[in-house]
Order: C-alpha cells, then structure tokens, then sequence
C-alpha cells in the first residue's frame, strides 16, 4: 500500500511532513473496534476483581483494568498507522507518524494543564450549578476522583499516578488527539475537527455529570495539537491536569 499523501502544512503548522492520513471512515472504524475488545477486557477484569466499583477494587485493580483497556488502542493505532504508511505492520508508526513528540517549549502544558483544572473546569460549571444546583453540585461532579483517591494507600498511591497522571494522557492523547484529531481536523477542518474530537471525547467517558468539564478539557488538548502539530504539549497538559485534579481531591 503507498503512503497516502499528507495535506500542506497550513493545516498542521509544525508538522514534519512525515505523519500519515487516516481517512476519518478508517480511524473511527479503528477506535470503534478497538474500544469495544478494551471494554470486553475491562469488564472482565474487574469482574475478576469481584468488587462493584474500582475504588473499592483498589488501585492496583484500577491499573490492571486500565492497562488491557489501553493495550488493544495502542496496538490498534500501531496496526493502522503502519498500513496507511504503508510499513511492514511491524514497524514502528506510533512516534512521530501520529505526532508523538515532545520538545522543551511542551512544558508550557504544566500551567496549562493546572489551569484548566483550577480555572476553566470551575468556570464552565458555575452557570450549570446557578441554574441546576442539585445536578451538578460539586461533590458529585468530584465523587468518582475522590472515591479513587481515598481508595489509595501506601503502594497503591503510586499504582493511581501510574494510571491516572502517566498512562491514561499518553494513551488517550494517542488515540484521540493522534488518530481522530488528524483525520477530523484534515477532513473538517483545524477548528472544526478539534470540536468534533473534544466533543467525542468528553461524550466516551460515559459520565453526564462530567461532560462540561470534559468538553473544556478536550477543547484544550485539541487545541494544543491544532497549534503545535504534535502530540507533546497535550500530554504534559493532560498530566497537569490529572495530577492537580488528584491533589485536589486528596487534600481537600
């Protein structure tokens, strides 16, 4: 299969010129399939556990369920990246192919990351709160990351880092702003697709009281791959705002 030709780069204005094109039909197709295979695997696992919920699981559990939830997405965004470039299917079309990069100037994602989750997340929930106060009060809104940090003690507090501040922003910003980000905003447009992903995004989660702050988040991950053309930023952002959310909910 030939390498599908990559759009001009005032589209992705750093793009090295190295990334591939998956069309928008295959990369939902892509995270589809592999989401549903993650969710089989999740569901399993934590029925294994024997726990109702992963914060009485522990965060050991949490990490296993999340590990076979990421492993099917990786290896499905590997396996298409390698036959849009048309590589051996053993090569390797994670780095780079999709963005995955980092350089110095990303580390501006650290106050970016912190200030979505102490400034921007609060904004967009003030109106919501004003007019349903008993749906999105922000005890509810918090309940999930507070029951997951309470859960965590001795070992298990780094079990949760490992899943919530380090994995979970390297996988999704792979699958999300890497694959769906670089189909929709090359077929819909830089701004245009960066809503359609945060959108998906925010809406995957499965948590209504949770799709505001999800949404702003999203939009500004989308964002930071709209503007660098690189996965970088977004990933140290994404860290930010996951380990501030964590500290929030273990102090307060």
């Amino acid at each position: 299969m030939s390498q599908v030709p990559v759009r001009p780069s005032s589209t992705f204005p750093h793009d090295d010129g190295n990334r591939v094109v998956v069309p928008v039909g295959l990369a939902s197709a892509t995270w589809l399939g592999s989401w549903m295979v993650a969710q089989v695997l999740a569901t399993v696992v934590a029925g294994i556990s024997g726990h109702e919920t992963l914060a009485e699981a522990g965060p050991g559990w949490l990490l296993g369920v999340a590990f076979v939830s990421w492993v099917p997405m990786v290896a499905a965004v590997q396996w298409v990246g390698s036959r849009v470039a048309g590589d051996d299917p053993g090569a390797s079309a994670v780095v780079g192919r999709f963005g995955f990069s980092f350089a110095l100037r990303d580390l501006w994602g650290l106050p970016l990351g912190v200030a979505t989750q102490l400034v921007l997340v609060p904004v967009v929930y003030l109106p919501l709160r004003a007019v349903w106060p008993a749906t999105f009060r922000a005890d509810d809104v918090e309940q999930r990351a507070r029951e997951l940090a309470d859960s965590a003690q001795g070992v298990g507090v780094v079990l949760l880092v490992l899943a919530v501040v380090v994995g979970a922003p390297l996988v999704e910003e792979l699958v999300y702003r890497g694959l769906l980000h670089g189909a929709f905003t090359r077929c819909l447009g830089r701004w245009q697709g960066t809503v359609v992903v945060a959108v998906w995004f925010a809406v995957v989660h499965f948590q209504p009281i949770e799709i505001p702050g999800l949404l702003v988040v999203g939009l500004v991950l989308g964002a930071c791959a709209t503007l660098t053309g690189r996965l970088g930023m977004g990933v140290v952002a994404h860290l930010a705002f996951n380990l501030t959310g964590l500290l929030l909910v273990s102090t307060l």
